[in-house]
């Protein structure tokens, strides 16, 4: 895993990516010096122009989500996410011809060659992700701990995008009972770590018990393994780098203090704000068709009111009043009984499950964000009364009240549709991910991941 931005990447992925970059790159210098005699190639210009293209086209399909490898999606879905990738890439390919100073060397012909190559390798691309990837340099990766933690690592590390890293096996320290994970695969019963590390070239180690103090934690050993170049991580940072998520169950109060991240400074705040009126005022433009129709369509099916408004709580935990389409029928709380909203929610309109499933439904929060209640992207804000019955049940869930709640948001993207406290611990984690590793670039890959979701149809909401 590679950190960039304060937010990781899979390191297989990024060498997917280059490997695509370099393709392209190679395609286009091809295309040039077919039409052209090598003579009358100015280089210095169409090098630099073809290197731009092929990182602008890659960059573009990791953000929709090409690069992200699904190995139990349907054969439907793995269509989908490839033609999603074709549809958009080949208009956008054409605008960077345009852009490109090639007077006299980008002729239809090379162009056309270039797209259908592009084409291909985006669909090659689809193709062998469905399948488990693999890393030239996949870490080595022993796992300390043999209980309930330790299973949940390795179901983390064999999940298909964490694919590039290599489980060596489990070492049981002295003190620890249990063995919940294949009893095959636990390494140097008796021995000492660093040589148990040595002998099956282990490059990290992942420490899968909650016991930091003496116990059955080896901490002179650990140490000794970390001294000798071998990279120690602990539960919390692990699932911090692989899911893209902080764990409550391994969270201490110390860990937020004391750890990277969390910063809420006056200049990240001032950036912040200005991104968000820059894209809310070019996403208000651009949806403003959509949303008009879809006002028409809802005062043709259950009449007025067009819009619901309800109270948030928000930044600070102070309460707002939100801004949506109205999805649901007028008496869908007639009881006055807050109820969670569901993905098949019974209650809404025939109007409403359309606006929902594409999100249309959301688009009015864009005022919110102009009047500053909320932001493009932060956590998912919630009603008083659902907040002060998480925050009896769930530790550290105020922490998410630190920054704006968003439009959409990490949890949003990463997570399917919510409706019960499980549900709410689960987005919680990602949310206290995006509190902590919040920056432009973090924003920037959920607002592309949110245009997958909703052209895709996935269920994460």
């Amino acid at each position: 895993m590679l950190k960039v931005f304060s937010h990781y990447f899979p390191s297989h992925t990024l060498q997917q990516i280059l490997f695509d970059a370099f393709l392209l790159f190679v395609a286009v210098l091809v295309a040039v010096v077919m039409q052209l005699n090598t003579e009358m190639v100015q280089w210095y210009t169409v090098v630099p122009s073809a290197l731009s293209f092929a990182l602008l086209m890659v960059i573009l399909n990791s953000a929709m989500g090409l690069y992200r490898p699904l190995a139990s999606e349907s054969h439907k879905n793995a269509l989908t996410r490839v033609l999603l990738s074709i549809v958009v890439s080949i208009p956008v390919a054409y605008g960077i011809f345009g852009l490109l100073p090639w007077e006299g060397v980008a002729s239809e012909a090379m162009q056309v060659s270039v797209l259908l190559l592009l084409g291909f390798v985006l669909s090659m691309r689809g193709l062998v992700n469905r399948r488990r990837a693999s890393s030239l340099f996949a870490p080595r990766v022993l796992i300390i701990g043999t209980g309930t933690d330790a299973v949940a690592v390795q179901r983390a590390l064999t999940h298909p995008v964490q694919s590039g890293m290599e489980i060596v096996g489990f070492f049981s320290p002295s003190g620890e009972d249990a063995i919940e994970v294949d009893a095959r695969k636990v390494l140097g019963r008796g021995e000492r770590l660093l040589d148990v590390v040595r002998k099956n070239r282990v490059n990290e180690i992942i420490v899968a018990l909650r016991e930091r103090r003496g116990g059955v934690l080896p901490l002179h050993e650990l140490l000794d393994c970390k001294l000798s170049g071998v990279q120690v991580i602990d539960l919390s940072s692990f699932f911090e780098r692989v899911q893209g998520q902080v764990r409550v169950d391994s969270l201490r109060a110390s860990w937020l203090i004391y750890g990277d991240g969390f910063r809420q400074g006056v200049g990240r705040t001032i950036v912040k704000r200005c991104f968000d009126l820059a894209a809310a005022t070019l996403l208000l433009v651009l949806t403003f068709p959509i949303m008009l129709v879809t006002a028409l369509f809802i005062l043709i099916e259950d009449g007025a009111p067009i819009f619901y408004r309800q109270e948030r709580v928000g930044f600070g935990g102070r309460v707002f009043r939100v801004i949506k389409f109205r999805s649901m029928r007028t008496d869908a709380e007639k009881d006055g009984k807050p109820r969670w909203a569901s993905s098949n929610d019974d209650r809404a309109t025939r109007v409403g499950r359309v606006i929902r499933k594409l999100r249309i439904d959301e688009l009015p929060q864009l005022f919110n964000v102009f009047v500053g209640d909320m932001s493009l992207v932060g956590p998912r804000p919630e009603r008083p009364y659902f907040v002060d019955q998480l925050a009896k049940e769930i530790p550290f869930y105020a922490v998410r009240h630190c920054v704006k709640p968003g439009v959409t948001g990490w949890a949003q993207v990463r997570y399917q549709y919510g409706s019960s406290v499980d549900d709410a611990i689960q987005k919680l984690q990602y949310d206290l991910y995006y509190v902590k590793n919040h920056t432009l670039v973090l924003d920037t890959l959920v607002l592309f991941e949110t245009v997958r979701v909703v052209l895709t149809g996935e269920g994460a909401h």
